[in-house]
Formats: C-alpha cells, structure tokens, sequence
C-alpha cells in the first residue's frame, strides 16, 4: 500500500505546486485581473505572510471562510475575514 503525503497544515497553494494546478490558476487570475483591483506585488506578499502565521490556514485554504488564501490576497477589496483582521 502506498503511503499517503502528508498535507501542509501551514502551507500556501506556491508551497504545493508541485502537488496539483491550482497554484497555476491563482498566477493566471492574477496576471489576468485589472489593475484596479489587483493588489500591488509588495502588499500581496506582506498580506501572505500573515495568512502563513494564521492557525486558520489549511493547505492553502482559509477555515474562517473557506476561500484560498492567495484568491483572497490577489483582490484589494477582500480583506481577512478574522475579526481582529491584519489585512
């Protein structure tokens, strides 16, 4: 019986691209996405970061909302969804 990978409990989607696409679709949602809405490379990553330290991150998804972290990062009007939000 082959063993099972364990997941990445604090891991983004970039963590684990090599395990499935969904990686590639939040690259082309992004490169993809108006100006206007996209939020600037700086702030994106800073916003990630945060989401890394967050014990509601879950293999690159958010339990509080149930979205992808970097989906939700990507956007300057989605905003974390914790009461006490950092970004």
């Amino acid at each position: 019986m082959e063993a099972q990978p364990k997941r990445c409990r604090r891991c983004l989607l970039q963590d684990m691209a090599d395990e499935n696409d969904y990686y590639a679709s939040v690259v082309r949602y992004r490169a993809t996405m108006p100006r206007r809405v996209r939020t600037p490379d700086a702030e994106y990553t800073a916003r990630l970061e945060h989401c890394r330290t967050c014990p509601s991150l879950n293999a690159g998804t958010c339990m509080q909302c149930g979205c992808y972290v970097e989906m939700r990062a990507a956007r300057t009007d989605m905003h974390c969804p914790l009461d006490n939000a950092p970004w």
